[in-house]
């Protein structure tokens, strides 16, 4: 009997991960039943994205360690302005010790109209390396006096001086500077949706030479590509709204970015904008846009740019998944499905590479 062919090699489930409560929800309780079912596939690394309304990471955070065993914890993101960096330094401790070290702690931005509503200033990239050599200094047990500086003025930050704790820092990273500072200063970074594969490499190497440059390990910087998966078991109302009116949201929010990250022409940007159904919108496309609507806005944005995701039968997506390792990433957040939405997906990733359940 001939043998079979060889594993193709394709990393493990374990190096997968997903945002939990993906999108608008109602009930943050539904987030118990996705971390269960994602610890069952096999999956690593829940993502907790934060919005004011039933997404507090905080509470998140403790519910997902609560009720899970094995799978890693990362807020991606939450904003270093939100809250006392004592108070978010406790934060992190408290959860550390919760799941015995899986917990990763994401921080990033936000997005400038929410920080400018609420009345804060707009972090910067300084701000963002300087929390996390804070923080580092807190989990160490050091107690930090008269601090003053980009962070503000603190009398005494300190949390227990018993403390010697290795917690990870994670971070969202889209332009530049931002991946320059994962290189220098993190221990995670979480790319953006609707990246290139071209774009992906590339942004991939940016970290590692800055870690490298910083005189760390680049291979202790663990990329995360943000990826769309999206299959074609789900109804096509909800398909389109997941890749058309998700990308066209993006492009509401920070077209520009996006598009000079990729390299893309900016003139297929201002005819997106110039068209009549994006006028239309009075809200993000994801979330207001009807069936209608999502036809017109299909047809206004080019093809390649709605390539940027794993989309189709559950084989294909899978197979997509499994080639953004091929370009240099440590793990692929499978975005915008839930764990239910994932089954067929995790079966068919493992059954190409003969992975055990």
């Amino acid at each position: 009997m001939r043998p079979g062919p060889p594993p193709t090699g394709r990393p493990g489930v374990d190096r997968l991960g997903f945002y939990a409560l993906g999108g608008h929800v109602e009930s943050p309780r539904d987030l118990i039943a996705e971390i269960r079912l994602a610890e069952e596939l096999g999956l690593g690394n829940a993502f907790l994205s934060e919005r004011l309304n039933v997404k507090e990471a905080c509470s998140l955070s403790g519910a997902a360690g609560a009720v899970s065993e094995r799978i890693d914890i990362t807020t991606a993101a939450t904003n270093i302005n939100t809250r006392h960096p004592a108070i978010t330094a406790a934060f992190a401790s408290t959860m550390h010790r919760l799941t015995g070290g899986r917990f990763v702690l994401g921080i990033g931005r936000g997005l400038r109209p929410q920080i400018a509503a609420l009345g804060l200033k707009q972090t910067t990239t300084v701000q963002m390396e300087e929390f996390a050599h804070l923080m580092r200094r807190l989990w160490r047990g050091e107690t930090v006096r008269d601090y003053d500086g980009p962070l503000g003025q603190f009398p005494a930050l300190k949390l227990d001086p018993t403390f010697d704790e290795d917690i990870r820092l994670g971070t969202t990273a889209f332009g530049p500077a931002t991946l320059a500072l994962a290189g220098r200063a993190f221990d995670l970074v979480v790319l953006h949706t609707f990246f290139s594969d071209e774009t992906t490499a590339r942004v991939v190497q940016e970290v590692r030479d800055a870690a490298e440059q910083a005189g760390r390990d680049p291979a202790a910087v663990k990329v995360w590509s943000c990826y769309a998966t999206v299959t074609d078991e789900i109804d096509e109302e909800t398909f389109v709204k997941k890749t058309v009116g998700r990308l066209a949201t993006y492009l509401q929010v920070y077209g520009d970015l996006l598009v000079s990250t990729n390299r893309w022409d900016p003139a297929l940007l201002e005819e997106f904008r110039r068209s009549d159904v994006v006028g239309e919108l009075e809200g993000w496309a994801d979330a207001v846009a009807t069936p209608e609507q999502l036809d017109r806005l299909r047809a206004v944005l080019p093809e390649e740019w709605l390539d940027c995701a794993a989309t189709g039968s559950p084989e294909r997506c899978a197979d997509r998944v499994a080639a953004q390792f091929d370009l240099g990433v440590d793990g692929v957040i499978m975005h915008g499905a839930t764990p239910s939405e994932l089954v067929s997906v995790v079966e068919a990733y493992r059954a190409a590479d003969r992975v055990p359940a």
